[in-house]
């Protein structure tokens, strides 16, 4: 039986935690030299905490690189993206908080994967 709260994406894939009215968490990993499109979200800000490997983070065209344990807040309309430079698995959990949390609230500037 297919767990319903796990997708693949390209870069790798991510887990629904919990999906309420005011905030949704999810675990997600990204695959060695994967990244996401670089994005941003009207309806949504985003707390991001490294649980292993490293995370290398642009937001707002600034890069940072966070490892475990270490953490990036990422505001609402902020053009973001997180991108995995190592050879091990990142894996972070992702707090959604705002008004609406569907994955059809990101708009892509650019994409590896051709969905900008």
């Amino acid at each position: 039986m297919t767990d319903p709260r796990f997708e693949t994406r390209p870069w790798g894939s991510f887990t629904v935690l919990d999906d309420a009215t005011t905030h949704k968490v999810k675990s997600i990993t990204v695959l060695p030299g994967q990244r996401w499109s670089y994005q941003r979200h009207q309806q949504r800000a985003e707390h991001c905490f490294v649980v292993s490997g490293s995370a290398t983070v642009t937001v707002d065209d600034v890069e940072i690189t966070l490892r475990r344990g270490e953490y990036v807040d990422i505001p609402t309309m902020a053009w973001h993206r997180i991108e995995n430079r190592g050879g091990d698995e990142l894996i972070f959990v992702e707090v959604q908080h705002g008004s609406y949390f569907g994955e059809d609230d990101i708009e892509r500037r650019s994409d590896d994967y051709g969905r900008a």
